[in-house]
């Protein structure tokens, strides 16, 4: 029985992607960015704060620097304000001072490729690790941000859990791994357009035959 509901899920989840590409032909990631640091930036400027805001914000600092060192020499009062817009502004300028330092003396003022490394570095989780891995150097990863939180539950995925790391390990059992960045594009783009935290567009919705929530307007499954 747990194979055949396993073989079910995975069943589902490849239909569901199937509709969401369709739907969203140009699901990407909606951070600005150019190098590689600046898309560590913009992601951690990201947290709490909605992509829209982070590109009205950046093209200055990414004009402004260019370098791991120029973010590292830079006064914590001086990005405090820059990063203002953002929110949690303190602990990002933090964040993003000690991350530059240590890719300046451990890295060669770059990004390093492998994901383990990735996480240990100031302000760099999971979730940025794997937009990181998946945008940058090309490998599947699962960015478990608050929309993916949210469909995953409203479609069944998991049942009542809000935790990033349960929620990627369930979703790396059914989604083949080789759709893992789509899988997240599409999750981020249907929970922007569509699957609303409140509210949720279920009569509009290109996966409502697929959702156990729709008839429920959203609610999750019983």
């Amino acid at each position: 029985m747990a194979r055949k509901s396993l073989d079910q899920r995975q069943a589902r989840a490849k239909a569901v992607l199937r509709a969401l590409k369709r739907t969203y032909p140009d699901a990407r990631c909606e951070l600005d960015w150019t190098t590689p640091l600046d898309l560590a930036v913009a992601a951690i400027l990201s947290a709490q704060c909605t992509d829209k805001r982070v590109n009205l914000v950046t093209p200055a600092l990414f004009r402004k620097y260019r370098a791991a060192k120029d973010w590292a020499a830079t006064p914590q009062e001086t990005l405090e304000r820059e990063f203002h817009s953002t929110g949690f502004f303190r602990n990002k300028a933090k964040n993003v001072r000690a991350l530059m330092a240590r890719l300046d003396a451990e890295f060669g003022g770059r990004l390093p490729a492998d994901f383990d490394v990735l996480v240990s570095l100031p302000g760099i989780g999971r979730k940025t690790a794997n937009l990181l891995a998946a945008t940058v150097f090309g490998r599947p990863g699962l960015v478990v941000d608050t929309h993916f939180i949210r469909l995953s539950n409203r479609l069944g995925f998991v049942r009542n859990e809000d935790d990033p790391v349960k929620i990627e390990r369930a979703l790396q059992a059914i989604v083949p791994k080789k759709d893992w960045t789509a899988w997240s594009h599409a999750m981020v783009f249907h929970g922007r357009r569509c699957c609303f935290a409140r509210r949720p567009n279920c009569a509009g919705c290109a996966v409502r035959a697929l959702c156990p929530s729709a008839a429920t307007g959203g609610g999750g499954p019983g």
